[in-house]
């Protein structure tokens, strides 16, 4: 698997990374604890070693945290653990220590997730959401003496936009504090928002790796959905099918015909799209079976020339 620089961190990443926000979740095999260390032992063989989680995620709170501290045991040095706080839109056990960008607030959480992952050091610590009524300054300040004390080794951000990200920016620069390693938002050939409205050029100039999440679109870009054809165990027959339902079918099936063309699968191309371009670090895909994460892994390493990523992006413009 290929190893990627990301941003500011001071360690590399897998191309191909796995989103766990599938870990707990009701309604999926990997809602157990045998199913979920299913999932990451076969990432971990495959080479699939970035792992992006966060407190929230899970059928309860903590829950994806705490599945996956437990499969982790005897091979927590394997992987590239990611994780977040902070996501404001939702009540916590933690919210009676103030705003969720607060130090305060940060520090409790951090100290909640490395219990739930057993571990005494988070490789990247992540805001899940930025948090308006705190300066950013004061929660980049928190996160790097969180760096100087060793219980983190990098942080990023998450949904900030681009004049947030900017602003952050500004701060590790006056402050001298370790720049970003990461920022991370939902970026598909379908959702490319991000290209239009400054957040990934922002990231950029920020030196910071972009982490793209939903990169499959809940997994249309699998090539398992046709105009007429919905798996009935996917997530987009269970919880999405407006996303099959809204599909630009005319554009999916031109690009599955160039895909035939070029003699790969579709989730090769979108694979291959996201990884030819310059500041993504890692494609962020969830799984919930161990086929799935061993696919996008032996997927991962076809890559188009200039003249098809001009075909692709004809079909999906920004």
């Amino acid at each position: 698997m290929e190893q990627r620089r990301l941003g500011h961190a001071p360690f590399t990443v897998s191309a191909m990374g796995l989103g766990c926000n599938n870990f707990g979740r009701t309604g999926t095999v990997s809602v157990t604890q045998e199913g979920t260390t299913a999932v990451l032992d076969a990432a971990i063989d495959a080479g699939v070693t970035f792992l992006d989680t966060a407190d929230l995620y899970g059928g309860e709170w903590g829950l994806s945290e705490t599945l996956m501290g437990n499969a982790l045991r005897g091979r927590r040095d394997e992987v590239v653990l990611a994780t977040k706080f902070g996501f404001t839109e939702v009540e916590t056990p933690l919210d009676g220590l103030g705003p969720k960008g607060s130090p305060e607030y940060l520090r409790a959480a951090l100290d909640a997730s490395l219990e739930r992952l057993q571990t005494d050091c988070i490789d990247l610590f992540q805001q899940h959401q930025p948090d308006p009524s705190v300066p950013v300054e004061d929660t980049l300040g928190a996160l790097a003496e969180l760096v100087e004390a060793g219980k983190i080794r990098a942080y990023g951000v998450s949904q900030f936009t681009a004049a947030q990200l900017r602003e952050a920016a500004a701060a590790v620069s006056a402050h001298g504090f370790p720049g970003l390693a990461s920022s991370q938002d939902e970026l598909s050939l379908i959702a490319r928002a991000v290209e239009n409205d400054g957040r990934f050029a922002a990231a950029e100039d920020a030196g910071a790796g972009f982490l793209p999440f939903f990169p499959l679109a809940n997994g249309l870009f699998t090539g398992k959905f046709t105009r007429t054809d919905m798996p009935e165990d996917s997530r987009i027959a269970r919880q999405r099918p407006h996303i099959a339902q809204n599909a630009d079918w005319d554009a999916m099936e031109a690009f599955q015909a160039l895909c035939d063309d070029w003699d790969v699968t579709m989730l090769q191309a979108t694979l291959g799209w996201f990884l030819s371009r310059p500041g993504v670090s890692s494609v962020i895909a969830g799984a919930t079976k161990p086929e799935q994460v061993a696919q996008n892994a032996a997927s991962s390493h076809w890559r188009p020339t200039p003249d098809q990523v001009g075909l692709i992006e004809s079909l999906f413009p920004a």
